[in-house]
This record gives structure tokens, C-alpha cells and sequence, in this order.
């Protein structure tokens, strides 16, 4: 499933705690791992950049990023596959070009989970990536959690029977069956939005209606994993679902969480939040999120 996995570097502790997470994942589907840094040059320079900046100048900035790259090198072993780069431009879409460009199956990248209005303002570079990136992404922070270790016993795939939830569940089941997890089938009635809606039945149906819809969601992912020869178990809980999950996930210690997301993209995205996003800001554990193909489709 994954032939080439990117995995880019600012330098940090959590784009570290990513590259042992992608030599992980690439011993067990046999990738290639690219090590990869975006130099800033525009940013580097600041105001001095209008009129250019010298060649020494970038090339300093190069060896920088060299030098963070080597870091990540140090954590391979003689039989894994890397390739390094130094790449020119803005953050993301210098991450984003790259992994077009060498067809990328898989993203890794350490993430400081931003929170609060500085996150408005300076933006992510993960979560923009995640919003725009056609292959998946593996998003992780250097927590005690995310401690790769043998690898994943728990993997967590949330669902509420949509084609975005379904965009995760092949990838949570491959990965599970390469490490032998438990693969854990999770539906969270946001049972707010419910309540706030207008002209609804009584509250009583309702719920019996959407819990009867979460366990059918839950069921079917728990039986693609079943036929793949996995042990799987299925949850229905109540509440908010961004914050359900993360609870659920500490809960039953979950190693890997696997979910959709749409991608949103416009000033709607930074009011009315997306799950996924949420999640990725503050799971202490990874979080692979693949965009539904509904993506692509709406923006032709």
C-alpha cells in the first residue's frame, strides 16, 4: 500500500518521533523513505529578501537543512531504503510539491499542535498539509504516547457510515494487519447537534435512531477487519466527537488513530472547526488522516 513514504523536517523533536514512525511503517511495507527539508529562502531573509539574497546566504541555508536531514538518517538501519532532499520554497508547498512530484503514498510529519489564536494567525504547515495533500498523513507530536515502541497494538478508526469515514478504514485495516492489532470500530453521536436542530422527533427516537445507525457503521468496519484476520471490537458513545475519540483513545490506550477528513478549505474551516482537525491538534497519539475522494470531486 505504501512504495514511497515522505517524511519532512524542520529540525524538531516531533519530526523525529515521525521519522521512526515512517522507518516503522516502511520495514513493514518494504517503502522508500525520502527524508526531506523545505529552505524558506523569502522567509530566512526577511526584509532583507526584496532586492535577493546571495548564493552564500542559501547555501548556508541548505547545509542547515542538510544537517537536520542527517539527524533523521542516524535512525536508519543498513537495510532501509532513504533518499534525502533539500528543497526550496514555502513549507507546505514545498512538502506538497515533493511528494507529487516522487509520488508519495504516505506523509509523514511531527506536528506542535497548535491551539489558541496564534494558530489563526501564523497557520500549520501539518494541517494545511493534511487539508491539500492527495496521499495521506501521519501526523505525530513527541509525547510519551507516541513512543513508536513495537509498533501498533490498538488501532482506532472512527466512523459514522460516510464516504469520508470509509476513506480511512482500508488504510487503519492495512496497517493494523501488518503490526496484528486490535482494530477498535468507534461512532460518536454528537448528540449537541442533534438536540439543536429544528422540527426533530422526540428525543428518545432520535437517539435510538442514531445509535441504531452507529452500530451498523461500527459493525461494518469491524467485520472488514474481522475478514482480514484481525480482532476487532465496536464502541457507540455520546458526545462531541472530536473530543469523544480522544477520550476513547486514552480510555482503551489506542496507539494509532485512523479517520477521513474532508479537507475543508474557506473561512467556514476556521469557524465550524473539522473533527479531524481537532483531533490532530491534540491526540497524544498519531493520527492518520486520509481526505475523501468527495474532495476531488467538489472541486471540479
Amino acid at each position: 500500500m505504501y512504495d514511497s513514504i515522505l517524511v519532512p523536517t524542520d529540525g524538531s523533536e516531533h519530526a523525529e518521533r515521525a521519522a521512526e514512525h515512517a522507518l516503522s511503517l516502511a520495514r513493514a511495507f518494504d517503502s522508500t523513505v525520502h527524508f526531506v527539508n523545505v529552505v524558506d529562502v523569502q522567509t530566512e531573509g526577511g526584509l532583507f529578501s526584496a532586492g535577493g539574497v546571495d548564493r552564500e546566504f542559501v547555501g548556508r541555508l541548505e547545509d542547515r537543512g542538510r544537517e537536520k536531514i542527517a539527524t533523521l538518517e542516524e535512525l536508519a538501519e543498513s537495510g532501509d531504503d532513504v533518499r534525502t532532499a533539500v528543497v526550496k520554497g514555502r513549507p507546505s508547498e514545498g512538502i506538497l510539491d515533493y511528494a507529487e512530484e516522487n509520488d508519495a503514498d504516505l506523509v509523514l510529519m511531527g506536528t506542535h499542535g497548535r491551539t489558541g489564536l496564534n494558530r489563526y494567525v501564523t497557520g500549520s504547515v501539518a494541517e494545511r498539509v493534511v487539508r491539500l495533500s492527495d496521499a495521506p498523513v501521519f501526523t505525530v507530536r513527541a509525547t510519551e504516547r507516541s513512543v513508536v515502541g513495537d509498533g501498533y497494538d490498538d488501532v482506532l478508526i472512527p466512523t459514522d457510515g460516510s464516504d469520508c469515514a470509509d476513506a480511512a478504514v482500508a488504510h487503519g485495516i492495512a496497517i493494523a494487519e501488518q503490526y496484528d492489532a486490535t482494530v477498535h470500530a468507534v461512532n460518536v453521536m454528537n448528540v449537541r447537534a442533534m438536540t439543536s436542530a429544528d422540527e426533530m422527533p422526540s428525543q428518545p427516537t432520535l437517539l435510538e435512531t442514531f445509535e441504531e445507525r452507529g452500530e451498523e457503521a461500527t459493525e461494518a468496519v469491524a467485520e472488514r477487519a474481522r475478514e482480514a484476520g484481525l480482532d476487532a471490537v465496536t464502541a457507540v458513545w455520546k458526545g462531541t466527537p472530536a473530543v469523544g475519540l480522544l477520550d476513547y483513545a486514552d480510555d482503551e490506550d489506542v496507539d494509532l488513530i485512523a479517520m477521513g477528513t474532508h479537507g475543508r478549505r474557506g473561512l467556514d474551516r476556521y469557524f465550524l472547526g473539522s473533527t479531524t482537525a481537532k483531533v490532530v491538534r491534540a491526540s497524544e497519539v498519531p493520527v492518520l488522516s486520509v481526505r475523501s475522494s468527495e474532495d476531488d470531486e467538489d472541486a471540479e
